[in-house]
């Protein structure tokens, strides 16, 4: 039976008016327990040293434009490792994807290369890989730390994406490849105009998590030398004895990934609704 006025099956409007008590009862809930982080923390003991350390608006007034374009950098290691990734990921799912027996020695070196960066914490190949290099006594600019820390970042990553790139391939039925294979694609074309195309569709979300945790990630590289956002808010510690410097680093990150986030959890929504 459909509502007139709305157009609407008597379920529908059901649906709408229990997603609406639980939207309020939720959006109340929050506030509760907002107020009472507001109105209690304050009370605590400390409150008073927590506040100083970290929570100091002048110090952060005085240093956020530093922070910033501090930022900057780990925004330009960001756009040079993404397409790097990108490519390499994929190409090492299509190795593991590899089928001909001919090509059975690529499809081992792809799942070891898997096993391997995604086995290592990623801070080690940093160490790795940004200290081993360069102590090679290799002359400039390749000894620097932007180099190989943006390698060590391109090797872990492209690890971790070739895996979710691989994950949407076999998702594509096998009963495709057949009628290609029946219309006398060969496996380049059928690879290329019909299992990629889906394939790379069904994995955008994951990836666009990958890329928020690869921008968090490229703040690591301060342990090599880089003064990216997270060198520069201990360097502004160090000068100002106090911890705020960090916690505009923390909102810098936080104005930059959440939009990533949500619009990345959009993807998925979108996603599963077009599936069901």
């Amino acid at each position: 039976m459909k509502n007139p006025r709305a157009g609407l099956t008597a379920r529908q409007t059901f649906e709408r008016k229990a997603h609406r008590k639980s939207l309020l009862i939720s959006t109340f809930s929050t506030l509760i327990v907002v107020g009472l982080i507001v109105l209690l923390v304050p009370l605590t003991p400390g409150w008073d040293r927590v506040k100083s350390s970290f929570f100091n608006g002048e110090i952060l007034i005085e240093t956020f434009p530093g922070l910033l374009n501090a930022f900057l950098w780990d925004i330009a290691i960001f756009l040079w490792c993404a397409p790097a990734i990108a490519i390499l990921g994929l190409v090492i799912a299509l190795m593991r994807d590899a089928r001909a027996p001919a090509l059975f020695p690529l499809r081992i070196f792809g799942i070891l290369y898997t096993d391997i960066f995604r086995g290592v914490p990623v801070i080690l190949i940093i160490f790795l890989i940004g200290f081993g290099i360069p102590g090679l006594g290799l002359p400039r600019p390749w000894n620097s730390p932007y180099i190989w820390g943006s390698l060590a970042l391109i090797l872990t990553y492209s690890a971790y994406v070739a895996e979710i790139f691989r994950a949407g391939i076999e998702s594509i039925h096998d009963s495709q490849r057949s009628a290609a294979k029946s219309l006398g694609l060969s496996h380049r074309d059928m690879m290329r105009d019909v299992v990629l195309p889906q394939a790379i569709r069904r994995v955008v979300p994951a990836n666009m998590n990958m890329l928020v945790a690869l921008q968090k990630d490229v703040a690591l590289l301060s342990f090599i030398g880089p003064v990216e956002i997270l060198r520069q808010a201990g360097v502004y510690k160090s000068l100002l004895a106090n911890f705020t410097p960090y916690v505009g680093a923390a909102l810098i990150f936080l104005a930059v990934t959440i939009p990533v986030t949500r619009y990345a959890d959009h993807l998925i929504a979108k996603q599963n609704k077009a599936r069901s």
